[in-house]
């Protein structure tokens, strides 16, 4: 699987399209303040729930239209949880289904989930108070106030150094894109451990491979250097710093970087789902490196959080960074990188990350011109896919100038896989190559992004026979010879799954990735 193709396994289907769905049960709540607001604000959550989808099917076929409660089953994501911004206030927050998958506990707004790399934001923002209190330096280099480990100097650092701005911007050239946190049962390492990639850490060591400053290169492993540095500066535990720094200050009550989380606030938490539908060992996994992936919350505690950046910003309230900071946050360092969040050049004032830890995803989008934004929370690793569309239908429904960053065909065709079958996607997409569309574009990534949404929700055969379509359409990629040989590979096929990663290298030589593979698969002949 090419690095492309890893990222792509978290956000499969990304930036999807219309409206979304009601759920017997939910538990909302409203911010209006008189009858007459209630019921209109409720007209409008009836309306983005209803008619999540409404795709055309082709030439003599009725559109497929779904709500929310048939895409979440379809997707296999127990429960669901959403604040909605306008105005530059939350006006109503709501939770959809189950906190685990055969359970009756309704999601609430106050079931708490975690937040995946959003946790990188929240944290940012205690950095840079520290920054503004004299505790920090955006632009020395870090082991300037490093006590507990340094960053390995090498020919990479003669000149340019790891800085915090290029920690929280993804510029300081480290490795270790994230992380897959540990077992409830699994002995947790130190964060010295995990910066030298030392047993029980389960991730590489975390090193300088690129000249500091000169490429964006996502580092869950520098955000990870980021809360040591905090811990050394202040002498506090990250998850009580925080707490002091961000949660008091911004009244997010139930928002905590514990890992593991205490019994009272464990009780709280919704299950960790995989793909397939099977529930994470021991409902979720642990993050030593919080202010990566640590972060527990809800989408209200989220929506405090992107309110007041958004309102700093503008110098209306500051209550933990001021408007000088704020926008130095929110410029980009390098592409749509800014400090701890990343701006989106399709659409103006536009700033949020995204988040995926073990079985849970998440969304965070605000505009700070506009006011509006949402905050979208899943236990399950296929949340990203139901929250955009989701995130269209709010958008839709309140006015947002909102350009996605295009998928193409891709989101269209897993609902059509998942609704009516594989071979009705594969038919679709042979109707729209015939007749090409500039709002369903098809390209390598659409059957490649509908094959690992089959492989990594069990449907193998399906997933096989996407990709073996796919090497069809682009002999010339080795990209796609690379899929198709890791989901032979999970088949069980070794003999065909080396014969595919061999022709992806021959195609294209650098790819480590089939390196890597083809080794391991003659170990195991």
């Amino acid at each position: 699987m090419s690095p492309m193709m890893r990222t792509a396994r978290f956000v499969v289907a990304f930036a999807f399209f219309f409206s979304c769905a009601l759920q017997l049960g939910a538990q909302s709540k409203s911010s209006a303040d008189s009858p007459r607001k209630q019921e209109d604000q409720e007209t409008r959550i009836r309306r983005v729930e209803t008619t999540v989808v409404d795709l055309p099917m082709g030439e003599n076929q009725a559109p497929l239209r779904m709500d929310l409660l048939q895409l979440m089953k379809f997707y296999n994501v127990p429960g669901l949880s959403i604040a909605v911004i306008d105005n530059y206030k939350m006006v109503w927050a709501k939770g959809y289904g189950v906190i685990e998958t055969g359970s009756s506990a309704p999601i609430t707004p106050k079931t708490l989930f975690q937040a995946g790399s959003i946790s990188k934001p929240v944290a940012a923002t205690g950095a840079l108070y520290l920054v503004e209190h004299g505790k920090l330096s955006l632009d020395e280099g870090v082991n300037e106030k490093l006590k507990t480990w340094k960053v390995p100097e090498n020919d990479f650092t003669k000149n340019e150094k790891v800085t915090l701005r290029r920690l929280m911007s993804h510029t300081a050239g480290l490795t270790v894109h994230g992380f897959p946190g540990y077992d409830i049962n699994d002995t947790l390492p130190t964060l010295v451990q995990i910066f030298n990639g030392e047993k029980p850490a389960n991730t590489a060591p975390i090193r300088v491979d690129i000249v500091p400053g000169t490429k964006e290169v996502y580092s869950g492993g520098g955000v990870t250097i980021e809360q040591q540095l905090m811990i050394d500066v202040t002498g506090k535990a990250f998850p009580v710093l925080i707490r002091e720094l961000v949660f008091d200050k911004l009244g997010m009550a139930d928002s905590s970087y514990e890992q593991p989380l205490p019994s009272a606030r464990a009780a709280l938490t919704a299950s960790g789902t995989y793909a397939d539908g099977k529930v994470v060992q021991g409902r979720w996994h642990i993050y030593p490196e919080m202010a990566a992936a640590g972060l527990w919350t809800t989408p209200t505690d989220l929506s405090k959080f992107a309110i007041e950046i958004a309102l700093s910003k503008h110098g209306k309230s500051n209550r933990v960074l001021s408007e000088k900071m704020t926008n130095e946050m929110l410029t980009p360092v390098l592409e749509e990188a800014g400090l701890g969040l990343f701006m989106d050049k399709n659409n103006p004032g536009q700033f949020g990350h995204n988040g995926a830890d073990e079985g849970f995803q998440a969304i965070l989008t605000m505009n700070a011109e506009s006011g509006k934004g949402v905050a979208i929370m899943a236990n399950s690793d296929n949340g990203i896919a139901v929250g955009n569309i989701l995130l269209r239908s709010v958008a839709k429904e309140y006015g947002w100038n909102y350009k996605s960053d295009g998928q193409g065909a891709s989101p269209m065709l897993v609902l059509i896989a998942k609704a009516k079958g594989t071979q009705a996607a594969l038919q679709r997409y042979s109707e729209l190559k015939k007749s090409p569309s500039a709002e369903y574009k098809v390209e390598e990534r659409t059957l490649n992004s509908l094959g690992y949404t089959l492989l990594f929700s069990g449907q193998m055969q399906d997933a096989i026979a996407v990709f073996q379509r796919n090497v069809r359409e682009y002999p010339e990629s080795g990209n796609v010879y690379d899929s198709l040989g890791e989901a032979y590979m999970k088949a069980g096929q070794k003999e065909l799954a080396i014969q595919n990663y061999e022709k992806s290298l021959q195609l294209d030589p650098k790819n480590q990735n089939a390196v890597d593979m083809l080794k391991k698969l003659k170990e195991m002949k």
